[in-house]
């Protein structure tokens, strides 16, 4: 009896522990944390996608410009790729010309668009339907999955499916030169937790990375910078990846930049709050 005693008040104090509010995580408890952070918008996560509507869901530039690519492929059957695997130029500068998502190297600074990689978002939406399950290659042809059959006239499923996919499979380090690819992309639901709660006011992007990095500082350990403190190094490395390549994409922030060495501002769009719900601490 002695033995099940303990056995229960140590069960009891871990269970305290582990449902106790944490200053460092936003007041989450380290359980929260954990279905934040391995289990975002899952059954038990503080964090939700809600429904939009159908005219919200053309706001979404990153969904909007791979439904796009789908129907491509849907309409064709099957796009016949590069011979390095990638989207022919023609259909490359016709996605593009949607105007879903710019690039500022060739709105701004003279880059040509000639292949698939000189546009990066256009690259992204490739592989994200591929890493989605949306798409496939064989014999150097790209085709639509039965799944995608299935989702893309479901834009609830599918922007779930697209928005999941972007913060837990693919690598943030992709398009950039920063030399740890775990920054942004681990707890990255977090970060939109930040910008639900302080994102009705403008403010910088470091103020979200030095919380960021507060709840997770094991994240800075590995970091070697290439230039400045560590501290600045992964700031923007974070910036850059959670706001410009992430959240912007998807629509649901304002960037502002007065200058590309200094900080820029971030305040949340009006189809955040339409998008994300975020539930408060909860004692279990």
């Amino acid at each position: 009896m002695e033995n099940e005693e303990l056995n229960r008040q140590l069960r009891k104090y871990m269970e305290e522990q582990n449902n106790r509010p944490v200053p460092d995580f936003e007041g989450y408890s380290p359980y929260e944390m954990e279905r934040i952070f391995y289990f975002p918008f899952e059954d038990g996560c503080p964090i939700q996608l809600k429904r939009l509507s159908e005219s919200d869901y053309k706001k979404i530039p990153l969904l909007n410009q791979v439904k796009f690519i789908a129907d491509l492929i849907k309409n064709s059957g099957e796009i016949k790729l590069t011979k390095k695997g990638f989207l022919p130029t023609k259909i490359v500068k016709e996605i593009y010309n949607q105007g879903f998502l710019k690039d500022a190297r060739l709105e701004h600074f003279g880059y040509k668009l000639y292949k698939e990689t000189d546009s990066p978002t256009i690259y992204l939406s490739r592989i994200l339907l591929e890493i989605s399950g949306l798409t496939k290659k064989r014999h150097g042809k790209l085709t639509l999955t039965k799944k995608a059959d299935k989702l893309l006239s479901d834009d609830e499923a599918l922007l779930k499916l697209i928005f999941t996919t972007f913060g837990k499979r693919f690598n943030w380090g992709y398009f950039d030169g920063y030399n740890d690819e775990n920054i942004g992309r681990l707890g990255f639901a977090f970060s939109l937790i930040l910008i639900h709660k302080y994102g009705e006011t403008k403010r910088p992007s470091s103020f979200y990375a030095k919380k960021y990095f507060k709840a997770f500082p094991m994240l800075l350990k590995n970091v070697v910078p290439d230039y400045g403190s560590i501290e600045r190094y992964s700031s923007r490395c974070y910036s850059i990846r959670t706001f410009d390549r992430f959240m912007d994409y998807f629509g649901i922030i304002i960037i502002e930049q007065k200058d590309l060495l200094a900080d820029s501002y971030i305040v949340k769009s009006e189809l955040f709050d339409k998008l994300i719900e975020v539930l408060p601490h909860q004692s279990q």
